[in-house]
């Protein structure tokens, strides 16, 4: 089965932390694409910590809005593991803008969680496909090199559209050749790609006498 770029799962965390390993979730967002329908779910948790002011000022969430209108942090965390599963077992891919670092945080945040169906990083696309381009490399930046709108920055659901839509750009428009890929072959080109990228990055940075230690090869999950 080819990845088809009208039947996907975009998600989308926002949470308390950069770091994986220790972030918990802030709002979860869900956006089923299968052809012409469209499906959007966010949901609000209340992570059980403080948020800390340089979370919310990023995506505009305080501890006192999340105490008082979130769900529990652990049936968010559920409900978003279960979405996922179900998405696969449809047969949808699920996009992730930068997935090794939400998938991570659904790792340490169950313990368990794997991925057992396709997934397609527009982030990492982007990166291996057009390595040499100047400038970021954030979703902001990259909806604007491909021309797609970006409603509201760092808000879950519409990071997680505009991730679908920066997907379908990439594999209709600009990099067709993917779309003859099957979903398994493009997993290992993802990811075979991804740590020939890193790699090249921690060889530079060893290079400038720079600390390479924190650079992951890892895709789609931090290992």
């Amino acid at each position: 089965m080819n990845f088809d770029a009208t039947r996907m799962l975009s998600f989308d965390l926002e949470t308390t932390s950069t770091d994986p390993r220790s972030a918990r979730i802030v709002t979860s967002a869900l956006v089923t694409i299968d052809g012409r329908h469209v499906d959007k779910k966010e949901m609000l948790a209340d992570p059980g910590v403080e948020i800390p002011e340089a979370a919310a000022q990023v995506h505009g969430i305080t501890t006192e809005k999340a105490r008082a209108e979130g769900r529990p942090h652990d049936e968010v965390l559920e409900e978003t593991v279960n979405a996922i599963k179900q998405a696969w077992d449809n047969g949808l891919t699920l996009v992730v803008y930068n997935a090794a670092y939400d998938l991570s945080v659904l790792r340490a945040l169950t313990g368990d969680f794997t991925v057992t169906g396709p997934v397609y990083d527009p982030f990492v696309i982007d990166r291996v496909m057009d390595k040499w381009r100047k400038g970021k490399r954030t979703l902001g930046a990259v909806c604007e090199h491909y021309g797609v709108s970006l409603d509201n920055a760092h808000e879950a659901t519409a990071d997680a559209l505009a991730a679908a839509r920066v997907a379908w750009k990439q594999v209709r428009q600009v990099f067709p050749e993917l779309a003859q890929k099957d979903v398994n072959e493009l997993m290992e080109f993802q990811a075979v790609r991804w740590y020939h990228d890193r790699m090249d990055f921690k060889k530079y940075l060893e290079g400038k006498g720079r600390d390479a230690e924190s650079v992951s090869t890892a895709w789609p999950m931090i290992s």
